[in-house]
């Protein structure tokens, strides 16, 4: 029996540092997972016939994920489509997994960082004891680079 998500988040409800450690650890784990599958079953994936051997034959769980978001090409030269590969640049399935894994180690790094410095007044001001850092706008900053992210995701891969 494991414990309901309120318990764990009693635990850290007064150190925002190390909930917000927490949630990015678990995605740090959740696009881990992505990743490391996803090269998982581009080893285990035979894509010679798509028609008498679909991928949902092999137990495919994520590259039919990435196929209905537009990713069809593979760095080992073939396509799921059966057409002809000309550019295959990052938005291929190795590309995407090894940029998920690249971001699970990043948000890991951060994770860890969060954990460490948990207390703010390491950031404070001696003289006064006051923040010396505008946490608003660092918050800000994070979410402006989260959106370029998200939109990047939509112009360039959905679209």
């Amino acid at each position: 029996m494991g414990l309901p998500w309120y318990r764990v988040h009693t635990v850290v409800l007064n150190d925002p540092d190390r909930l917000l450690s927490f949630h990015i650890m678990h995605t740090s784990l959740v696009a881990g997972w992505a990743g490391s599958m996803a090269l998982y079953e581009l080893a285990v994936f035979y894509p010679s016939d798509s028609v008498l051997d679909p991928m949902w034959r092999h137990g495919m769980f994520v590259i039919p994920f990435m196929t209905r978001l537009g990713i069809t090409n593979s760095w080992g030269g073939w396509s799921i489509t059966g057409g002809t590969i000309t550019n295959l640049g990052i938005l291929s399935y190795e590309g995407v997994a090894g940029a998920h894994i690249v971001f699970s180690g990043l948000c890991l790094l951060a994770a860890i960082w969060h954990w460490v410095y948990w207390d703010l007044e390491i950031v404070s001001d001696e003289r006064t004891g006051k923040p010396s850092l505008d946490l608003p706008k660092i918050f800000g900053i994070h979410l402006f680079l989260v959106g370029v992210v998200c939109f990047g995701f939509g112009a360039f891969h959905v679209t």
